[in-house]
């Protein structure tokens, strides 16, 4: 890369300018490399359960090989739809193992949600917390998935996995009724497999192993196709970032985050773990107290959250007693962080909290504020990782000077192929032989370090999580008494914003309880409007195009 990279000059000591991006052909080529050398060494825990690398090889092995055996073949999808378990690394590796492309869904997400994007990549065949059944029922039909293997919480857990079980079922009640088809359990494919061979086929670099939904820039949620290319770079360039400060495979990991979420499944399931580093899942991180004890249990050395979740731990009094001697790295991404908490975090901890910035169609991270107490800045989204270039593009089409807004544009090897049968879409995102639109405003500062200052499109940032107006806007309109919405997004100390909606009735009747009912029954959780304001009519341009800007103002 001979780009002008000004940045280079003040990169931090023992990290590259490039990587090497052919250093393995695929991320298949890297686990086997890495299962070997850490063999016996903690791979993954979860609630108390812990396999080693070499117990995650064979696992995987046999549940990829079970896959293969019910007609899956290479290059057929697959989602995987749990919370984060031990389950979660079996079947992820082990569906690679099979040649299948994954394709990871919230878990949150309602029936319409989950039919667009099993429809939309052609899922053939899931593995589902039972949960989150019932909701596979009402859509099953209507989808081309054949292959249902169910799993519950407590189903790798050992013997107190029963008791588990029993309490969320029986007591919390959090498995409504289903009634599914020809489905296995986990374990059941797992000892199966054993009996079955992984099938061969060639696997390269450009082969497409990822399908992660997002709204891009633009309008309806669709498949960024991430290749081994994309994934291994991306985990090559995290990982050199850290390695100063990590130590192989003796580092522990906390994992907040879910692993279907690009940001922990790049950072925590593929960067960390290719380092040896033990991964601690944490299934239900909205419980604070006992994410405090495990973060106390296991003297972590690094982890990696959202501003909303730091924001909770240090709202909580037994986490700020805590010993935090072993703690190296706190990264934050999937949002803003904001100010105060980094300021808060250092000063509860005496480590900085490392803000970076990505997007899902660069697999995801792009940039990375310098690892190490006074290296970072704060308010900004740190340095380009190694082998990355960044450009700010005016509205002229022209790159901006130092200091002044544009968009961002990012090239690197992390970049995605495309999007999912969506080439018009793909064209308007990738350009110039290879430069991705961010849809993001920002400001390189003299020394290379940015800033993002402004989204150029209008998507909401709630917890992390990529909100689209036009897809809350669809839901909304489809209520008879409805005669036109918009939707923006608006601050909150809580989750970074929310989502609020302005409402043009058609029926007088109308009220704000009939419209949050009529959202919790189509959209995820943290996608339900939480302000409603009704108006006589929407701000519109001369060609009738609804004035979001105008609504925030």
């Amino acid at each position: 890369m001979t780009d002008n990279r000004p940045w280079l000059k003040i990169y931090p000591s023992g990290v590259p300018a490039n990587i090497d991006v052919d250093k393995f052909s695929s991320v298949l080529e890297m686990t086997s490399q890495v299962f070997k050398k850490f063999n016996s060494k903690p791979a993954f825990t979860c609630m108390g359960k812990t396999i080693s690398f070499t117990e995650l090889d064979n696992y995987s092995t046999q549940f990829g090989a079970y896959l293969s055996s019910r007609g899956l073949e290479p290059g057929d999808k697959i989602a995987l739809m749990m919370p984060n378990l031990i389950q979660y690394p079996i079947a992820l590796f082990g569906a690679l193992k099979a040649g299948l492309v994954i394709v990871n869904t919230n878990p949150l997400y309602t029936p319409r949600e989950m039919l667009h994007q099993f429809n939309d990549s052609g899922a053939k065949a899931i593995i589902i917390a039972e949960n989150f059944a019932y909701n596979l029922e009402t859509i099953l039909p209507k989808t081309q998935i054949k292959t249902i293997i169910l799993t519950s919480i407590g189903e790798m857990l050992g013997i107190k996995g029963p008791i588990v079980n029993f309490v969320i079922r029986k007591f919390k009640r959090l498995v409504p009724k289903y009634n599914l088809p020809n489905i296995v359990s986990f374990k059941q494919a797992m000892k199966a497999g054993k009996s079955f061979s992984l099938p061969t086929f060639e696997n390269t670099s450009d082969n497409v192993i990822l399908l992660q939904y997002t709204g891009g820039t633009t309008g309806v949620s669709k498949g960024a196709m991430l290749t081994n290319k994309n994934m291994i770079a991306n985990m090559l360039q995290i990982s050199a970032w850290m390695a100063p400060h990590t130590d192989g495979g003796n580092d522990t990991a906390l994992c907040p985050l879910p692993l279907y979420h690009i940001f922990a499944f790049s950072v925590n399931c593929l960067a960390l773990m290719s380092n040896g580093v033990h991964n601690i899942l944490v299934t239900n991180p909205r419980d604070i107290p006992k994410l405090v004890k495990t973060f106390d249990k296991y003297k972590v050395n690094l982890t990696t959250g959202v501003n909303t979740l730091f924001n909770a731990l240090l709202n909580n009094k037994e986490f700020q007693t805590l010993d935090f001697s072993n703690l190296k790295i706190a990264l934050g991404g999937g949002a803003a962080v904001q100010k105060a908490i980094a300021e808060q975090w250092q000063k509860v901890t005496g480590i900085q909290l490392s803000e970076g910035y990505g997007m899902t169609e660069a697999a995801p991270v792009v940039t990375v504020n310098p690892l190490g107490l006074g290296k970072g800045r704060l308010g900004c989204v740190g340095l380009p990782l190694p082998s990355t270039n960044l450009r700010i593009m005016m509205e002229n089409g022209e790159i901006a000077p130092v200091g002044e807004r544009g968009e961002i544009q990012v090239k690197g090897p992390q970049v995605m192929k495309g999007y999912y049968n969506r080439p018009e879409a793909t064209a308007e995102t990738i350009i110039d032989g290879g430069w991705l639109r961010t849809g993001d405003i920002g400001v390189m500062m003299e020394d290379g370090f940015f800033k993002i200052v402004d989204r150029l499109k209008d998507m909401i940032l709630v917890s992390g999580f990529n909100v689209f107006p036009n897809e809350i806007e669809d839901v909304v309109a489809a209520h008879p008494k409805v005669l036109e919405v918009a939707a923006i997004g608006i601050p909150s100390e809580k989750s970074g914003e929310v989502v609020k909606i302005f409402v043009v009735k058609k029926d007088k009747s109308l009220n704000k309880d009939e419209i949050i009912a009529h959202c919790r029954k189509n959209l995820t959780g943290y996608k339900v409007p939480k302000a409603v304001e009704f108006i006589k009519d929407l701000p519109k341009s001369n060609v009738g195009k609804i004035l979001r800007r105008k609504l925030r103002e």
